[in-house]
């Protein structure tokens, strides 16, 4: 078999959901390590006011890219936007460029969707499961498609503790749930959702489940393959270590524990954190779509009879490579000590339990006396109150997690074990997607770096007067406990005989217990 690189030479490949996080970096991986690929389509929208050539113009310029633009500054002649919404019938795409892609297109690469957890029920199955549907007849006109690759969850099916690398019987029969849904208004979707969803948390993993009954459905068409990544976090290696766009996932609760702002989250410390590199997700996406291919294609020389039926590739690290909350806890505040964010509210000092009563009495204590009296403060010196505003975006966010950090699962990947197995030692390399090699405190170290740098772009040359702010809000803390105190004995102390009996008692029991310390140890001698 041909090696990838060699594979995605002289092929169009057409990419939804481009300009979002995941598409980004397929795009550039692909630039970078298959420079022979004739042309790249994306499907794009306009949105916030900007147009789709400006969307991708924009998405060319920001320094992912900046590896591509060293070897070669035209990249950017390679890369067709095609207009598209996805929430229109037949994806919005004007005939003249169904046509063009029908004629050209060998590879699909379906990486758009939703990913809000509280997304409406009708929205996340407009955008995850009919769009996946219309897609799917798009690609059935290509004429020369080669590989569908479709980018699932590994959540997808988080009802089972135990989840293979097979497609499961879909909740619902989606094209039942699409036309009972057609008629209903918004209110009514609304209320009945949680009897809909069932034992899933959230809209987003119902509906990837059923876009994955919908891409096995047109499996005896079509050369399919599933990736169903878990929690994708920065990049590990490439393009650059660390690298990040947002703050969607583990990326938000990073900075806000960087910051100061999150003191405490409800999650269980032992349980594995499967977070997986975007960049490792990326690479197994690339050699799927060339096995898939490749592979297909071969059996098919061989006239084997067998049906065919899409390969699903569950791209996790939990089974392989395991990492628990509590140790990336623990490396997430060690990095922001050693490299702080600027201008943080308080030193980062975030604390990881299970248990609910414990959790509610630190973020009243930790969370909303401080924000209460930040807003105060705030609305003293004329200006607008937000802080308490802020924390409650933040427990809402934490919140949609907790249900992923807070159990474990196990998931089958002998299928990318196989796939690895088929490749090069060249293309092992240049396609690394072994997560046995993951150095994980090495890698939570960069991709903090990588929120300060790419997410709130700060610069690494003001960590001395980062870390002179971190020492200045120590030394508040200490001055502000030392009143506490004194005000606590003047208070209630001072003016209470009981109380002083009492705190002279807990201060000779300390004493005697220091003295009984000294002379054990001064006998041990």
């Amino acid at each position: 078999m041909a090696s990838i690189p060699e594979y995605y030479a002289g092929k169009n490949v057409l990419i939804t959901g481009a300009t979002g996080f995941m598409g980004k970096v397929l795009v550039e991986k692909l630039l970078r390590a298959c420079p022979e690929v004739r042309a790249l389509y994306l499907l794009v929208r306009p949105k916030a006011g900007q147009s789709m050539e400006q969307r991708v113009s924009d998405m060319m310029t920001c320094k992912l890219f900046d590896r591509v633009r060293e070897v070669n500054p035209d990249f950017h002649l390679k890369i067709i936007p095609i207009s598209s919404e996805l929430t229109q019938p037949g994806l919005a795409i004007s005939p003249e460029d169904v046509e063009r892609l029908s004629a050209c297109i060998n590879v699909v690469f379906h990486c758009a969707a939703t990913i809000r957890f509280d997304e409406p029920l009708k929205h996340a199955l407009q955008l995850n499961v009919i769009a996946t549907q219309q897609l799917l007849s798009l690609a059935k006109q290509m004429q020369h498609l080669e590989a569908f690759v479709h980018i699932s969850t590994a959540y997808a099916n988080c009802n089972r503790k135990h989840i293979d690398e097979v497609i499961y019987p879909p909740p619902v029969e989606p094209k039942k749930l699409i036309d009972s849904l057609e008629w209903m208004d918004d209110s009514i979707v609304r209320d009945i959702t949680p009897r809909l969803i069932g034992d899933r948390p959230n809209t987003y993993t119902y509906t990837k489940a059923l876009a994955e009954c919908v891409v096995q459905q047109e499996q005896d068409k079509l050369n399919i393959a599933i990736i169903r990544p878990s929690i994708v976090g920065a990049s590990w290696q490439e393009p650059v270590p660390g690298w990040i766009d947002n703050f969607n996932g583990p990326s938000g609760v990073f900075i806000a524990a960087g910051k100061g702002i999150l003191r405490t989250m409800r999650a269980n410390n032992d349980a594995v954190a499967d977070l997986v590199p975007v960049d490792m997700v990326i690479n197994l996406t690339l050699a799927a779509g060339w096995y898939t291919a490749v592979h297909r294609r071969k059996t098919e020389k061989q006239k084997d009879e067998r049906p065919k039926s899409a390969l699903v590739y569950n791209c996790t690290t939990g089974g392989i490579n395991p990492f628990h909350w509590g140790q990336i806890e623990h490396h997430v505040m060690s990095s922001f000590k050693r490299n702080p964010l600027e201008q943080a509210f308080r030193r980062p000092n975030a604390n990881i339990t299970s248990n609910y009563l414990m959790n509610q009495y630190w973020i009243l204590v930790s969370h909303k006396f401080p924000a209460l009296i930040y807003d105060f403060v705030l609305r003293l010196s004329g200006q607008k109150p937000q802080m308490m505003r802020i924390f409650n975006r933040l427990h809402k966010a934490i919140g949609l997690l907790e249900y992923f950090s807070s159990q474990d699962w196990e998931w089958n990947s002998e299928n990318m074990s196989m796939l690895m197995g088929q490749l090069t030692p060249e293309d092992r390399r240049t396609f690394n997607f072994d997560v046995r090699q993951l150095n994980w405190p090495e890698y939570i170290e960069n991709y903090c770096i990588g929120t300060k740098k790419y997410v709130l772009n700060e610069d690494m040359s003001d960590i001395p007067a980062a870390r002179q702010h971190l020492k200045k809000l120590r030394n508040i803390r200490y001055t502000f406990n030392t009143l506490l105190v004194v005000f606590i004995w003047r208070v209630f102390i001072a003016r209470s005989q009981m109380a002083r009996n009492i705190w002279y008692f807990v201060v000779s029991l300390c004493f005697k217990f220091l003295s009984y310390f000294r002379a054990s140890s001064t006998i041990t001698k």
